[in-house]
């Protein structure tokens, strides 16, 4: 069975530029980088030859996992999702019950998400704990620095997606 990763279009297509980047750019500038780093003779003592190989080694490894994610990836329009509910693509905020701060999140998939930057993924723990929830529901998630109890105060739609 496979299994689908869920995407934003702007993540898909994200996926998308730098496969290509890799494939028509990259690839071709470390094949060049080889054969220069040949030039300069005894292999075995040329550090250039080497680092190259090592970078063709990665971007062959990184070509082959972004065709993959591709080819598993399930494509979800942002702007046609619901708001009454926690789904992929609606940014929720939070209300920390034992700080009471406020946090706001945009689920996304893991290959999107980036704390830093406001995401999470729905494969995440407080990310499975959200889907299906509305406003004024709690939500508890096991994080590494223990369980942690949310309410959710808004569900908003985003245009990132």
């Amino acid at each position: 069975m496979v299994v689908r990763i869920p995407m934003s279009k702007t993540g898909n297509k994200k996926l998308r530029d730098e496969l290509s980047r890799l494939e028509r750019i990259d690839r071709a500038q470390v094949v060049k980088a080889i054969e220069t780093a040949r030039e300069h003779g005894d292999l075995k003592e040329n550090a250039e030859y080497h680092a190259a190989k090592e970078r063709q080694g990665h971007i062959e490894g990184r070509i082959l996992e972004l065709k993959d994610k591709l080819s598993r990836a399930e494509v979800i329009d942002c702007s046609k999702v619901s708001i009454k509910t926690a789904v992929f693509g609606t940014i929720v905020q939070l209300l920390d019950l034992d700080t009471d701060d406020e946090v706001v999140y945009q689920l996304l998939g893991p290959e999107e998400s980036d704390v830093k930057k406001g995401s999470i993924s729905v494969l995440s723990p407080l990310g499975q704990s959200m889907l299906g929830k509305t406003v004024g529901d709690e939500v508890q998630a096991k994080t590494p620095g223990g369980t942690r109890e949310f309410e959710i105060i808004d569900i908003r739609s985003s245009d990132f997606c």
